[in-house]
């Protein structure tokens, strides 16, 4: 694309029309630069030697008001996001600059992993300990929050995709599972959330490492959750002795930074493995729904990380291996079939 109008996307025919006449931004050419998860789209625009970034978000489905307001916040705890140079909250439009495209996930190696998880740890602790959550109207990752993701996997994994009648046996066993680890995520200290804290919203970064994206769904809830979010990662595994390792590297920030938690080794873990399952239920339920609903079956072939980890922390806890023989017993060889499939 260049300054010609896109005339089959008449989103994009609106935002070439609002940088060039409503804000007077003249630019050379105007690209996809990504999607996500949601019905968000990001175009870089390159005006003479500089790029920037449109995030459009139609009003109908998206609202820009929580990136905005996210942005300032984070920006003033000293945390590196994008500016918002320009935006239209009627059209869904952000024009915002640029952190460049090298996201972790496409950097993460062996030899780069050490620095770059130590960055985002590090800057992880900024926003908990740093941004002021009082009066900003961030909603609270209680338990109706908690419960309604969770049932994303009962509905879109499990009954949608997988095509399981759930029975009031498995109905009884998934709702004993869901209180363990709602009550679980509210025992925790409440801190600023990112809520997507991992390798695809990181980016790689010279100055204030790591630049952070897609922040626009925060709010209050566990401390484990965007820790869990970035070392067992929906898009890039490590082996558990290495995420453990950097997990004791975490709460020594932590404590570094005043946010001492009074709680042992096991129960901290207990927290981190069980935030984790709820994560990773949820992502399997989302994947699935992208896949669907929205035809992304791209993001398929990420359940089975995520499956994974759901089965490894079940395998550690008595009181989850009832729903681990679901999982092995209908769940998984189901999904493998219907993966074979596809």
């Amino acid at each position: 694309m260049t300054g010609k109008p896109a005339e089959n996307d008449p989103r994009l025919c609106a935002i070439e029309y609002w940088l060039r006449h409503d804000i007077g931004f003249n630019y050379q050419s105007i690209e996809s630069a990504s999607s996500d998860a949601s019905f968000r789209r990001y175009f870089r625009v390159v005006a003479g030697n500089k790029t920037s970034i449109i995030m459009d978000a139609p009003p109908q489905q998206e609202d820009i008001r929580p990136f905005v307001t996210i942005a300032g916040l984070l920006a003033t705890a000293g945390i590196h996001v994008p500016t918002i140079v320009h935006q239209s909250k009627d059209q869904g439009f952000l024009l915002i600059s640029d952190l460049g495209q090298d996201c972790y996930l496409d950097s993460l190696d062996g030899n780069t992993a050490e620095t770059l998880y130590r960055d985002a740890m590090e800057v992880l602790v900024q926003m908990q300990t740093r941004v002021n959550i009082e009066n900003v109207g961030l909603p609270i990752y209680g338990e109706p929050l908690l419960r309604s993701e969770l049932k994303i996997f009962r509905e879109w994994f499990l009954e949608k995709m997988l095509r399981i009648k759930i029975e009031p046996a498995t109905e009884s066993l998934l709702d004993q599972v869901w209180t363990v680890l709602i009550k679980s995520a509210l025992l925790q200290p409440q801190v600023f959330v990112h809520r997507d804290y991992h390798s695809r919203n990181l980016m790689v970064v010279p100055v204030n490492n790591p630049g952070v994206l897609d922040f626009q769904d925060a709010v209050i809830g566990p401390v484990t959750y965007d820790v869990v979010s970035l070392l067992r990662d929906c898009y890039i595994s490590w082996p558990e002795e290495k995420v453990t390792e950097w997990l004791s590297e975490y709460r020594h920030i932590l404590k570094d930074e005043g946010l001492e938690i009074e709680v042992g080794d096991d129960c901290f873990q207990k927290w981190f493995d069980l935030m984790g399952l709820q994560r990773h239920l949820k992502a399997t339920g989302i994947f699935s729904r992208l896949s669907l609903r929205d035809g992304k079956i791209d993001y398929l072939k990420d359940i089975p990380r995520t499956l994974k980890y759901i089965e490894e922390v079940c395998s550690r806890y008595q009181e989850l291996k009832a729903f681990q023989r679901l999982l092995q017993d209908i769940v998984v060889p189901r999904f493998e079939r219907s993966a074979d499939s596809i």
